[in-house]
């Protein structure tokens, strides 16, 4: 038997315990490369957030990184990503409060994380007020750069400081987004240059 044919019925196991281990399954080379129909634009503020790859990495109890953390301050607005209809507001233990958006084509985004206390607390008991933006739910459709929620650090991202764990999906399977929240980052970066630039054009017309 070749090495392939050894393979198949290991990777065949892999594939069927992450799904009985509830874990997304990280799509195919082809389905990676599908770019979203839509421009990512940038789900939180620009200039208090940090965030780099971790697609993939590791995780306590065998799991595996399907997304990318942007860091910044608890109350840090998140925004939609892409136009789309909120599936899901709710919460778990791992995740902690959490929304997923609908978008055409079959692809997903997740805002994990979200808020869940009290201004300068840490009692994990605020209002849904503090997570979600009053009057959003599901059902709600919401346009590229809403205002959707707010950072925080619920869930298993109590010890590890404020963060959005953003994730990208495409027909249920994880896509690292990385690639396109790097180029959003980029994007709104350029529009924040050139609106203080402008500001700055019109005060001197001003003083003129």
């Amino acid at each position: 038997m070749t090495s392939r044919g050894k393979a198949a019925p290991f990777l065949t196991l892999v594939l069927a315990a992450s799904i009985v281990a509830g874990f997304a399954v990280p799509a195919s080379r082809a389905q990676a490369e599908t770019a979203p129909p839509f421009n990512v634009e940038f789900p939180q503020d620009s200039q208090v957030t940090i965030f780099s790859s971790t697609f993939g990495a590791s995780r306590s109890g065998g799991r595996h990184h399907h997304g990318n953390d942007l860091m910044a301050p608890k109350l840090t607005p998140v925004y939609a990503a892409a136009e789309g209809v909120i599936a899901i507001v709710d919460t778990s233990s791992l995740a902690g409060r959490y929304v997923e958006i609908q978008h055409a084509g079959g692809w997903t985004t997740r805002y994990m994380h979200l808020n869940n206390d009290d201004p300068g607390t840490d009692n994990g008991g605020a209002d849904w007020s503090l997570t979600v933006v009053a009057g959003l739910g599901v059902g709600s459709h919401v346009l590229a750069g809403q205002q959707i929620a707010f950072v925080g650090d619920s869930g298993n991202a109590e010890w590890t400081g404020s963060h959005t764990h953003f994730e990208l999906a495409y027909e249920s399977r994880a896509i690292d987004p990385y690639p396109y929240l790097k180029d959003a980052f980029i994007r709104a970066q350029e529009i924040r240059a050139a609106a203080i630039r402008s500001t700055l054009r019109y005060g001197e017309d001003k003083l003129a």
